[in-house]
């Protein structure tokens, strides 16, 4: 078994695969999930070609047998949960007149309550070690709602209450909980084909690079306890407020 271990909730192709690669290089051992497996193939290749250790599990975030199961056999098998990313998007526009509430209950399933199943999971491993650290990553919308994001603001505040109420009970017992605004488009196939002009401004800097934001997770999880940080806010520099 590897010392320490890494879950990375929601190991897409931009910022959860630089979260993997960053800590894999730190000598975690990265356990990529998202809902299919064979997704993570390239990934998990990536981080073993670079010397790292890298488990990937195809998991419906949003079934709680499921994740349980995960950081069971995470922390049986393979190491102990130092670190849990929640990183599930979810980011989806509707009229509030043809949002149906199968849309509303589907991204609330995925941006908030996934998020609550990971962060009760990964503090029922970490507070009996008075030690960890569990990272939810939030949106603009998470602070603000605007035209057409009601499902989604609505999925990104719940977020970040739960990252609030874990932060101050699990922190007198030794766990970090941090949650990130990530406010600003972030260095995506995504954006490139759909917001060019947007993609176009990379050139400036002015869209975040994920392996950027991958760093500023190392660091709030190295932080010493007397400085913790618990809500970080990243964004381009040409990023309007």
């Amino acid at each position: 078994m590897a010392d320490k271990a890494i879950i990375v909730i929601g190991a897409g192709d931009a910022l959860g695969g630089a979260i993997a690669r960053r800590f894999a290089r730190e000598g975690y051992a990265a356990v990529i999930v998202r809902r299919h497996a064979d997704q993570l193939e390239p990934l998990a290749a990536t981080i073993r070609e670079t010397g790292g250790e890298a488990h990937p599990f195809g998991v419906d975030a949003r079934q709680e047998d499921q994740m349980v199961a995960l950081f069971a056999k995470v922390e049986a098998e393979i190491a102990p949960v130092e670190v849990c990313v929640f990183n599930i998007g979810a980011n989806v526009r509707f009229p509030i007149a043809e949002t149906t509430s199968r849309v509303f209950l589907k991204v609330w399933e995925m941006a908030c309550f996934s998020g609550f199943l990971a962060g009760r999971e990964a503090a029922r491993l970490m507070t009996p070690r008075g030690r960890g650290t569990v990272i939810f990553t939030g949106a603009t919308a998470s602070v603000r709602g605007r035209d057409g994001f009601a499902a989604f603001a609505a999925a990104k505040h719940g977020l970040r209450a739960v990252a609030q109420s874990m932060a101050r009970e699990l922190g007198p017992r030794g766990v970090h909980v941090a949650h990130t605004i990530i406010d600003g488009a972030i260095d995506t196939a995504w954006i490139a084909e759909n917001f060019p002009d947007r993609y176009a401004m990379k050139a400036q800097d002015g869209i975040l690079n994920p392996e950027h934001i991958a760093d500023a997770y190392w660091t709030l999880h190295a932080q010493p306890r007397d400085a913790w940080t618990h809500e970080l806010d990243l964004r381009p520099w040409m990023e309007a407020w």
